[in-house]
């Protein structure tokens, strides 16, 4: 009885800082879980009906961009649904590991943003629509938060989806391989952290 009491207590602490539509709780809430830190950061999912060259992305809101690091709020926008190749899919219905995986590298973007002040954010935001070379430092970046977080086999579920099952263009597969970390360098992270838990024991 106590370990449900408690349970319910940290699950609706979380959805008091974090607002999730219902339709993901179960995904949102079990990437959430990999990010402690984040557990008093205002955080909401939104889906929009589509993203400008986006399936998700994860950004500040505007309006407390200069509020203190501690009382930013962040917002991970969705698209309800998205095409790739001949292929409609609705995001709420994507497969349960693939979508906490999606999740969770948005997430890591968060860890990335909460370690910023206000100026470097919006030069991060310039930057990010510029240039391709800092777009695959911050992909990467939040791919290495996500992976060193545990969620490894669902970033790897979600790459294995783009790349492999989601019949998608091969324009597209190739700027997702140059942008993001490939699965070998998922498993290469994989390995120096069990490697680096080991010496540590």
């Amino acid at each position: 009885m106590r370990i449900l009491l408690i349970t319910f207590i940290s699950m609706s602490y979380l959805q008091a800082q974090h607002h999730i539509p219902q339709s993901i709780s179960k995904e949102a809430l079990q990437a959430l879980s990999h990010y402690p830190e984040l557990a008093d950061t205002d955080i909401s999912f939104k889906f929009k009906r589509k993203l400008h060259k986006s399936i998700m992305k994860a950004q500040p809101k505007i309006g407390s961009l200069f509020k203190s690091r501690a009382k930013r709020e962040y917002v991970v926008l969705m698209s309800e649904r998205f095409q790739l190749g001949d292929s409609l899919f609705w995001t709420k219905d994507l497969d349960s590991k693939i979508l906490v995986g999606w999740l969770g590298h948005e997430l890591g973007h968060i860890m990335d943003y909460r370690h910023r002040n206000s100026l470097n954010l919006i030069g991060f935001g310039i930057n990010y629509y510029f240039s391709k070379r800092f777009i695959k430092e911050a992909e990467r970046a939040a791919d290495s938060y996500a992976v060193s977080h545990g969620l490894a086999p669902y970033i790897l579920k979600a790459k294995n989806f783009i790349l492999n099952e989601a019949g998608i263009s091969e324009k597209y597969r190739n700027r997702i391989k140059e942008l993001y970390l490939s699965p070998d360098e998922i498993m290469v992270l994989v390995r120096q952290m069990k490697e680096g838990e080991t010496t540590t024991e």
